[in-house]
């Protein structure tokens, strides 16, 4: 895990001076002299109201807001795309669910399912058979029988 995280740092660096190489090779940028020198910022914002003014790029002192438009037929043909999809996958998945095979399998499954709980229950009725008689070859009474004003094998509710 550190050699992968040292890797990671060494590919961060490196693409960092590769970036700014780049950004030195196509002209100098309007930055504070001391500073570290800084990218642009693309920040995803809600579009100017028609009172509203968008400023210039030039104008803009920091990140540039950029917003993102689609024209109604695109944006309509995407929603109704996805909607299809979703559409397509719920009828396939539904289809697929009803289909005989897989009737057939869950009716199976069902079956183990309940003849197996039926085994089990059958071994545990014959362990408690069991074990009643051979408590009752040692001579060992019914915990009932010891509480005064009850009967071997009744309970006292």
């Amino acid at each position: 895990a550190r050699r992968e995280v040292a890797a990671a740092r060494a590919e961060t660096a490196a693409l960092t001076a590769r970036l700014d190489a780049l950004a030195q090779r196509t002209g100098p940028a309007a930055a504070p002299s001391d500073a570290a020198p800084t990218r642009p910022t693309a920040v995803f914002a809600r579009p100017p109201g028609p009172d509203e003014r968008r400023p210039a790029p030039e104008e803009v002192d920091g990140p540039v807001e950029v917003a993102a438009t689609l024209p109604a037929p695109v944006f309509t043909d995407m929603v109704v795309r996805e909607s299809v999809i979703r559409l397509a996958s719920l009828t396939h998945g539904v289809r697929r669910a009803l289909a005989p095979e897989q009737r057939h399998r869950v009716r199976l499954e069902v079956r183990r399912e309940v003849k197996r709980s039926r085994k089990q229950r059958r071994a545990a009725a014959k362990a408690a058979l069991r074990e009643q008689q051979a408590r009752d070859r040692a001579g060992v009474d019914h915990p009932a029988a010891d509480r005064p004003g009850t009967r071997a094998g009744e309970d006292a509710a």
